[in-house]
């Protein structure tokens, strides 16, 4: 088996492989539409597979397309565990929950935000109370997310940037550029002013089909920090916290936490990791983010703000749309046999590992 051949080039063509080896495998089905379309008129879905969970008492949840273009690399994982077997070899009284392309909109349209322009893991918020403040990109806001983003525009964001370093250090710099931000609609790791439609998506799939579990285990795939290949595995609770130490008995002493500056990731607010124990509060939560290093942090941004861009300022269906789309799929997506079989070997370990976890916890 070439665990190439599991990875896609399109949204259209993982979504296929992922609902005919799904079937193929024995899992029960079932496909939310979005209400929005993908840039080829058709429309575009969330599709969930269960195996094993009706009644389970221990569920292990495989979620995919977070960050919309970032689906290259979950999706992948997903088929490529479904190929090999592992939903009929889990251990008895584990039941295992695939979610494929919770933001579907994203994915389709190569954007790593949803149709709101809404990074979804800094949607998962009280917006009841009172909306995180992050003054640091709102002085950077107007350099990062020009409405020209051409060569005086990005040298400029870059002079912004480096000042701004400076001044406040390398660490604080990206966490106003990556941390989250509720004032620029139109900008970089916009969280909303509301619940959006893939938030409100997935939290109606986990209440429905973990309703009876009381051991639950989530691995989020995620790419575009950290070395090309390298799935650094990320834990959003502190080293001291019961949540941190029962990952560890499961996946290893390499686990890295966002509360210690120790991880790629910077620490956010509004992750859905960080939600899901509020969402399921009569189970036990075992969260882990696999994040998959693509390119440099630099590469990355800098397609981001093309992006960005793109949609709030130019038009995605123009011919000048394609290389911007091309610079962000590449900085998400290492299309490439190396780095998809890096995928597929660290997400088969680390799926063997919450399940084995979740069997003897």
């Amino acid at each position: 088996m070439n665990s190439a051949d599991s990875f896609s080039a399109d949204y259209r063509g993982a979504r296929a492989k992922f609902l005919e080896d799904a079937q193929a495998a024995g899992g029960s089905l079932e496909t939310i539409t979005h209400p929005e379309r993908g840039p080829d008129g058709g429309e575009v879905f969330t599709d969930v597979a269960a195996f094993g969970v009706e009644g389970a008492e221990r569920v292990l949840v495989l979620i995919s397309g977070t960050h919309g273009v970032e689906g290259f690399c979950g999706s992948g994982a997903q088929v490529d565990l479904l190929r090999r077997g592992e939903t009929a070899r889990r251990p008895e009284g584990v039941g295992i929950l695939m979610i494929h392309a919770v933001n579907p909109y994203g994915f389709a349209w190569l954007r790593r935000v949803t149709h709101e322009n809404i990074d979804l893991n800094r949607n998962w918020i009280d917006f009841s109370k009172p909306l995180p403040a992050n003054p640091g990109y709102d002085l950077l806001h107007s350099a990062i997310c020009p409405p020209v983003w051409d060569d005086a525009a990005q040298a400029a964001s870059a002079l912004a940037t480096t000042r701004y370093a400076d001044a406040h250090g390398a660490l604080a710099m990206r966490a106003a550029m990556m941390g989250g931000q509720y004032t620029h609609a139109d900008g970089l790791f916009y969280g909303g002013t509301a619940p959006s439609w893939s938030r409100t998506t997935q939290s109606a799939i986990l209440t429905h089909y973990l309703a009876n579990a009381a051991k639950i285990g989530i691995i989020d795939y995620h790419t575009g920090l950290g070395p090309w290949g390298f799935a650094e595995q990320i834990i959003v609770s502190a080293r001291e916290s019961d949540g941190f130490r029962r990952a560890a008995r499961w996946y290893g002493a390499a686990l890295a936490s966002v509360a210690d500056g120790q991880s790629a990731s910077v620490r956010i607010e509004g992750d859905g990791l960080s939600a899901a124990p509020a969402l399921l509060p009569g189970a036990d939560v075992t969260s882990m983010a696999i994040e998959v290093g693509t390119h440099p942090t630099d590469h990355i941004l800098a397609a981001l703000q093309a992006d960005c861009r793109l949609h709030a300022h130019g038009d995605p269906a123009s011919p000048d749309a394609k290389p911007i789309k091309d610079a962000i799929r590449n900085a998400f997506y290492g299309d490439a046999d190396d780095w998809k079989g890096m995928v597929a070997g660290q997400s088969l370990l680390a799926v063997r590992q919450a399940l084995a976890g979740l069997s003897a916890d």
